[in-house]
């Protein structure tokens, strides 16, 4: 029977058999230097890997939609028309990309994270508005609100980490 961690380390007196809990509740003593913050190629390609794999996703929702008979017609000039399913692969990574380079402009800002966090889930509310006021079946208003709501989940919390790591006080100049 192996020995605990804690039974090692009685009575060593050294500051390597710090015990699990303690370990747990540290903080990084250093904070990372100016040169790591995001640029805005790093949001780019943030943008760009949550946004494929929102329109993704999305795409396997429309498709399963499709698939068990919804319509997923919207009405656009009194026509009614089926959703191209280019659409809902473009509209989440364009949408991906657009948002974490307009979160960029909050780099260095106070509570950017928090900014970028709450203004993102305000635009992906509003985003819902339009497949929910669609004058079609309430079957395809709600498989037609699924994608908003996942690129909600996969992108504006990743966006509002990354700007997050670039507000005052999360890095430290270097000599």
């Amino acid at each position: 029977m192996m020995p605990s961690f804690r039974a090692q380390c009685k009575g060593t007196g050294n500051n390597a058999c710090m015990s699990r809990v303690a370990w747990a509740q540290s903080v990084t003593p250093v904070p990372p230097p100016t040169s790591a913050q995001p640029t805005f190629r790093n949001l780019a390609y943030a943008g760009l890997v949550t946004g494929a794999w929102s329109a993704l996703l999305s795409l396997a929702v429309y498709g399963l939609a499709r698939g068990i008979g919804v319509p997923m017609q919207v009405v656009l000039g009194g026509i009614p028309e089926v959703v191209p399913w280019v659409l809902v692969v473009v509209i989440p990574l364009g949408s991906a990309i657009a948002g974490a380079l307009l979160a960029g402009f909050l780099r260095g800002v106070r509570f950017a994270g928090r900014i970028v966090f709450w203004v993102g889930t305000l635009i992906a509310a509003l985003s819902c508005i339009s497949p929910l006021s669609q004058p079609v079946e309430w079957s395809t208003r709600i498989w037609l609100t699924i994608p908003h709501i996942i690129t909600w989940f996969l992108v504006v919390p990743q966006i509002a980490r990354i700007i997050a790591d670039t507000e005052p006080g999360r890095y430290a100049e270097r000599p």
